[in-house]
């Protein structure tokens, strides 16, 4: 008899949100291990060398920071290793933003070692998700990296988070934007999540609460981001972005959005574009294929207007619209390997490049509404 795919629900050992946590590091490393590799953004190295080494020094335990290299690819992956192997580390931890977080994810991975997360910004929903995104050298979309396993513990220090460019925290919010819908068709279709098992209906919740928990507090988190300070309503929407929609979407699955953002990575114009905001336009692009009701997109456009995303793929980067470039977005984002087949109907490359054009079309005349 064939066995029917498992339904599932996974997430990080422990998920820790609160103000100043940098400095108490070393009471999360202790419990997986003794001697630590902190793998840095360079922002961030200063300040960690600084209020979390000496503390891990101090409570009988060894480490190091090493600064992180700007791209999750197979060779910063491969050079962070050999830090590993030389410092004999039994643990890594990554702190930073998503790429970051990722290549420490795909080190503990390959050395079958602890991992500890700490999200300098709340950009993504990488932090808690048991997957890590591979770039090549170029900075185009490789592939996925599945992992048998979340992180360790996520650290989400709303002291550092409010402190980043409010840019980024809205680019998170265009990441957890996608997760109900995405979640609401993969559903729908009993399709694959991202541990490679059916979505769950406790998924499914997860995205939905995510979703409202960014309607009632996005507009006063973003006012105490734009003012460095955190307020109940910034915890709220810092634990949507990360937790909710990471846990969310590994559980309740992707559909169209990411798999847009993925062939987007093929656009050089958009390479400085941030994941999110990548994600809020595959979101619109999701839309116009679900042709989900104007209420639907009316809120949608409401929150990325509220926190200031790009609506538009000019105010995204792009100066010219090349059509054989984005037929190339739309044939990657239609991968069989891709997410896209999460969708309620099969779709074709055609179709999709017709919603990209219309999801376009759509956020040019909101933002002739005002942006």
């Amino acid at each position: 008899m064939m066995q029917k795919t498992p339904r599932t629900v996974t997430s990080p050992k422990k998920f820790i949100i609160g103000s100043n946590l940098l400095g108490q590091l070393h009471e999360y490393i202790k419990d997986f291990g003794t001697n630590a590799v902190l793998l840095c953004d360079e922002f961030i190295l200063d300040r960690v060398k600084k209020e979390a080494l000496p503390n891990v020094q101090l409570s009988g335990l060894s480490g190091v920071a090493e600064q992180f290299q700007y791209e999750c690819t197979d060779a910063e992956i491969k050079r962070i290793i050999a830090v590993i192997e030389k410092q004999s580390a039994n643990i890594i931890v990554g702190i930073g933003g998503g790429k970051t977080l990722d290549t420490a994810k795909a080190v503990a991975y390959y050395k079958k070692i602890p991992v500890i997360i700490v999200p300098t910004i709340a950009s993504t929903d990488a932090p808690c998700t048991a997957l890590a995104v591979i770039y090549k050298k170029n900075g185009e979309f490789d592939r996925y990296l599945f992992l048998p396993q979340n992180p360790d513990v996520v650290i989400a220090d709303t002291s550092i988070i409010c402190q980043a460019p409010a840019r980024f925290f809205a680019a998170g919010v265009g990441d957890a934007l996608a997760t109900y819908f995405e979640a609401r068709a993969c559903y729908a279709v009993d399709g694959i999540n991202l541990v490679l098992k059916k979505p769950s209906r406790t998924g499914l919740g997860l995205a939905q609460l995510c979703y409202q928990v960014l309607q009632e507090n996005v507009a006063c988190a973003m006012d105490a981001v734009r003012n460095q300070i955190v307020t109940p309503a910034l915890e709220q929407v810092i634990e949507a972005t990360i937790y909710l929609s990471g846990v969310g979407a590994e559980a309740g699955g992707l559909a169209a959005a990411h798999a847009i953002n993925n062939g987007m990575s093929a656009v050089a114009d958009l390479h400085k574009a941030q994941h999110g905001e990548k994600v809020a336009f595959g979101l619109l692009v999701q839309l116009v294929l679900e042709n989900a009701p104007q209420h639907e997109i009316e809120a949608v456009v409401d929150i990325i207007k509220t926190v200031g995303l790009p609506l538009t793929l000019k105010d995204m980067g792009l100066t010219k619209f090349v059509e054989a470039e984005w037929r190339k977005v739309a044939e990657i984002a239609c991968d069989p390997e891709d997410t896209m087949g999460n969708m309620p109907k099969k779709v074709t490359v055609e179709e999709v490049y017709a919603a990209i054009v219309a999801a376009n079309s759509l956020a040019e005349r909101y933002c002739a509404k005002g942006c």
